[in-house]
């Protein structure tokens, strides 16, 4: 390597040094800034794959430091879950609608009956100052169907335990309920393996 190559290195090691330590600075200085405790409303929301699933992976993270966990699972049908099987193993308390998508029962009543009896059960648990993380799985679908009213269930989310975590997942979820959220993601859909032909599979998709 001649000197000139040599120099030219040198200085892209320094300026890359420097936009490190700049970026560097940056984040400490968010971190020193973000002080408060609180329990956290995470909203994940969109067309793409994946909300439960994401869901699912914090309230493993929360059971994996010890912490108490809860799932309550609206519209997600009758067959066997992967989750579940694992979560309720270490701990996890589930409460499941079960009466399967409504597209597939297409009796509202029905439907509405069942929506009533698991938030009833998320009621409790919102209530519950010694669970520290709550999924409310597909609670979405509940408050734009109508079979919930969105106000009763801000009321619970405003009203809950001030350390507990509440992770709500499922598409086109109400204004109301993302301004409530702290956080809020949106999964957007590139490509589906289901829109080629390819079914739903135990142990990657359920």
């Amino acid at each position: 390597m001649t000197e000139q190559n040599k120099e030219q290195t040198q200085l892209k090691a320094e300026r890359h040094r420097a936009r490190q330590q700049k970026l560097k600075a940056g984040v400490d200085a968010k971190i020193a800034a973000a002080q408060d405790e609180k329990g956290i409303l995470l909203v994940l929301t969109g067309n793409g794959k994946g909300k439960s699933t994401s869901g699912f992976g914090t309230v493993a993270r929360a059971v994996g430091h010890g912490k108490k966990a809860a799932v309550v699972q609206f519209i997600k049908g009758t067959w066997e879950c992967g989750e579940r099987n694992l979560l309720e193993s270490a701990g996890v308390e589930f409460h499941v609608m079960g009466t399967g998508f409504t597209w597939e029962t297409q009796d509202k009543e029905k439907d509405t009956a069942a929506a009533e009896l698991a938030w009833e059960a998320a009621e409790k648990l919102l209530q519950d100052e010694s669970i520290d993380c709550l999924m409310l799985d597909e609670l979405t679908y509940m408050v734009s169907y109508h079979y919930l009213d969105v106000e009763r269930v801000l009321s619970a989310l405003k009203n809950r335990p001030p350390m507990q975590h509440v992770i709500i997942t499922g598409r086109a979820c109400h204004r109301a309920i993302i301004e409530l959220a702290d956080t809020v993601s949106e999964v957007q859909p590139i490509k589906h393996a289901f829109e080629a032909g390819i079914k739903a599979q135990q142990g990657f998709d359920y």
